[in-house]
């Protein structure tokens, strides 16, 4: 298996498997609470060609309610010591903990993905001494209140405009460019409306010369427009996908590589008619 700073340096996307250890996730909460369940579905991720696995210990569906650290890390760090013990899938940490982002740099994670964009105490430098990928979102309010009548006067310009202000903080703490990651936060404080325009404007958020994440899995938005979640979300990473998204996070990755490498082939075959 590549190590993440390779897999990003490939022309093709790569697949984010989710492994949420949590009671109250809003797809899976409750399915992989226990070492072993998490175990078994990060491995049978890992089987069905996921490049990284995706740990979270918080719930940061909208209303959900904040966990203290102790019980973040005493859900994270026994999984991720676990996937170590049996896989060398890059793993990422979805956290904004300083506190879990220690203990999981201390157990060779990959990558940071933050709903915060590192914006808690002390996290900006962790993140620098330990030379780790980090993935900076971004989120109208906190969890609790962010979809309670999100507003922006336009929603790409400005999360463009918190991503330079994000990046400029991030290079001043010592975090290389080369190892940040952007994701606009489709579903995290923004209208239905505004989650679409996200994707359909997603090349906008091209400017940063940073890789795209794009996390749209299951979410409420496309389960308002399509009966089978899995496909619509399937549709909307392809949508992503061709955008200029370089990882989809993603619940169901044995679907989502099915049709990468249709789209794939598709491609391919033309670039052939060419020559």
């Amino acid at each position: 298996m590549a190590v993440l700073s390779e897999l990003l340096e490939r022309p093709t996307p790569l697949v984010m498997g989710i492994l949420n250890v949590t009671p109250d996730s809003f797809s899976d909460g409750g399915l992989h609470v226990s070492v072993d369940q998490a175990l078994s579905r990060a491995l049978e991720m890992a089987a069905q060609g996921a490049h990284i696995i995706d740990i979270g210990g918080e719930s940061t569906r909208p209303g959900a309610v904040g966990v203290s650290v102790s019980e973040e890390l005493d859900r994270v760090i026994p999984v991720i010591e676990k996937i170590n013990n049996h896989s060398v899938i890059p793993i990422s940490v979805d956290t904004s903990s300083p506190e879990v982002m220690r203990e999981a740099a201390s157990l060779r994670v990959d990558m940071i993905n933050d709903v915060r964009a590192l914006s808690s105490d002390g996290s900006m430098e962790l993140v620098a001494e330990n030379n780790l990928h980090v993935c900076l979102m971004h989120m109208q309010g906190e969890p609790d209140t962010m979809q309670v009548n999100p507003q922006y006067n336009d929603v790409v310009d400005d999360i463009n405009l918190f991503f330079e202000k994000a990046v400029q903080r991030c290079c001043r703490a010592g975090i290389s460019p080369g190892r940040m990651i952007l994701d606009p936060g489709f579903g995290f404080g923004k209208t239905h409306q505004q989650n679409l325009a996200l994707v359909n404007r997603l090349a906008e958020f091209n400017i940063h010369g940073l890789p795209l994440m794009v996390g749209l899995s299951r979410k409420s938005t496309l389960s308002r427009i399509a009966d089978d979640v899995i496909a619509g979300s399937v549709a909307g990473n392809i949508m992503a996908l061709l955008a200029g998204a370089k990882i989809l996070r993603v619940h169901d990755v044995k679907q989502t590589l099915s049709a990468l490498r249709v789209v794939t082939a598709i491609v391919r075959s033309g670039e052939k008619d060419e020559n």
